[in-house]
């Protein structure tokens, strides 16, 4: 069995306070564009995690620990995955956390048909905080540490969006490091009602200042972004893909920085 993995941008992100777990309370918009990593399952007489295309680092995968959490709920039988990375690691795009999710949905599709998404999402919720979002996809509001998901209604029809990554990794843990909490300002809710035209002087992803402030050409991206007709421009995530959204399709834009890849998308 094959699916087809698929990434995020984030539509602000507020990070909130510090919990009394370690994680932070935030709140973010999420939404899923179709860049797609492939993920292959099949039955074997030896458990393997096999890749190709994009190099994964370190030795673990969150497909690995999404097959342990799900073998807590079901018996199955020994399994081999292959998984082709499209998606850049550590640019914000929420690349692993799809793949564990989208092994969960590979698994129950075939072993466990009668297991319902808001099962499958506990599952994801325990492997990665935005792991459960692609159980469901499409546009939700995340709450809590991300995992807090309830679907949100913005008309994008007719918009494009343009991703752009310079293959820079940047730490979630660093991320993190680098913000300080702020919960007396207006809900990103609120903020999301207005047109998206408005996004540009208040919607915000407390990432970017100690991102832009270490990779200086992260910033250039999104000024560029602006500078050829994007409505709304920012970094997606803990970065450090940067996103334009645009109202009519972008023919070619002449970059003055060496892009990893540009990927138009109609939303």
């Amino acid at each position: 069995m094959i699916n087809f993995p698929t990434c995020k941008i984030n539509l602000g992100l507020h990070i909130l306070r510090r919990r009394n777990d370690g994680y932070h309370e935030l709140e973010t918009a999420m939404l899923e564009l179709p860049f797609n990593d492939v993920l292959e399952l099949i039955e074997s007489e030896e458990s393997t995690f096999t890749t190709s295309g994009l190099e994964i680092p370190g030795l673990g995968n969150l497909v690995l620990d999404a097959e342990a959490e799900f073998r807590i709920h079901k018996s199955i039988p020994t399994l081999a995955f292959h998984l082709h990375k499209l998606i850049p690691m550590g640019g914000g795009l929420g690349g692993g956390s799809s793949d564990a999710a989208f092994a969960l949905k590979l698994m129950r599709d075939r072993y466990a048909p009668e297991i319902e998404n808001e099962s499958l999402k506990e599952m994801a919720s325990k492997i990665g905080s935005d792991c459960a979002f692609f159980i469901d996809g499409g546009l939700q509001f995340a709450t809590g540490r991300g995992e807090v998901l309830t679907p949100l209604n913005i008309d994008f029809k007719n918009l494009f969006v343009v991703l752009v990554n310079l293959g820079i990794h940047v730490s979630t843990k660093d991320a993190y490091e680098g913000v300080v909490p702020n919960n007396d300002r207006t809900s990103l809710k609120e903020i999301l009602e207005k047109p998206i035209r408005m996004w540009k002087d208040s919607l915000v992803n407390d990432f970017e200042k100690s991102a832009f402030a270490k990779y200086a050409e992260l910033e250039d991206i999104k000024n560029d972004l602006y500078n050829h007709g994007a409505i709304y421009a920012s970094m997606t995530g803990s970065g450090s893909t940067i996103f334009g959204i645009f109202e009519s399709e972008v023919e070619s834009i002449q970059w003055s920085h060496k892009v990893m890849y540009e990927k138009y998308l109609k939303l």
